[in-house]
């Protein structure tokens, strides 16, 4: 996402109204919703903690303890158990 200046691309009378409601600061508009991705999905992260997270899931099958896989992972005890019981 790229800096467009408002002067730009809004009418002279809108650009006033906005700046009666934000003074001389700076606004964000967002992007549209259609547009937006999920957390992660752009750089790979969000499918590498869901192979990390069914990792955990297998281990914890084949008998090891919550305490073995926070320690294993370096994850607090809370956070194995959100993973195993989501």
């Amino acid at each position: 996402m790229s800096y467009i200046n408002a002067k730009n691309v809004l009418p002279g009378w809108l650009l006033e109204e906005v700046r009666s409601y934000t003074g001389d600061g700076l606004i964000y508009i967002p992007p549209d919703k259609s547009s937006r991705r999920e957390w992660g999905s752009k750089s790979g992260t969000r499918q590498m903690l869901e192979v990390r997270n069914n990792e955990i899931r297998r281990k914890k099958k084949e008998g090891r303890t919550v305490l073995q896989l926070a320690g294993e992972y370096n994850l607090s005890e809370n956070t194995i158990k959100r993973i195993l019981y989501k």
